[in-house]
């Protein structure tokens, strides 16, 4: 569950994501569910229900959240043309796609073999974040 400590987690990657989203505790624990996301880091809510910051580990990146605070200079967006991208393997693709589906994201595009070789779907989770699943299929 959520560590609630002073020490901040190992960012894991490159680039890390930063979602703003309405409610970052619930997508917090919905991306546990549907992605396999682990959160190592959490500020405790506020008196409205609001923290300012998530980390989460998922599938070997970090990946942080926090709600919106337009009192302080984070107004309340909309998700614009943003993908999460999960590079998985052909061994794994579809475990990881069906518990995705069964947590409750929509599925935007199928999951199927693309003009470039591998096998691609994409999704919307119930916050409105788009996300997408690639694995490479091994030539037989």
């Amino acid at each position: 569950m959520t560590e609630q400590s002073p020490q901040a987690a190992q960012v894991l990657g490159g680039l890390t994501p930063y979602l703003g989203i309405d409610g970052a505790t619930k997508a917090a624990a919905f991306y546990e569910k549907a992605f396999g996301a682990r959160q190592v880091f959490a500020y405790p809510p506020d008196e409205q229900g609001r923290t300012m910051h998530i980390h989460l580990h998922v599938n070997g990146s970090s990946l942080m959240l926090g709600d919106f605070y337009p009192e302080h200079g984070h107004p309340v967006k909309a998700v614009q043309a943003c993908t999460m991208q999960l590079h998985l393997t052909e061994e794994n693709i579809d475990e990881w796609w069906q518990r995705a589906v069964d947590a409750g994201c929509e599925v935007t595009t199928p999951l199927q073999v693309m003009f470039w070789g591998d096998r691609w779907g994409a999704l919307r989770d119930p916050f409105g974040v788009e996300w997408a699943m690639n694995a490479p299929v091994k030539a037989k």
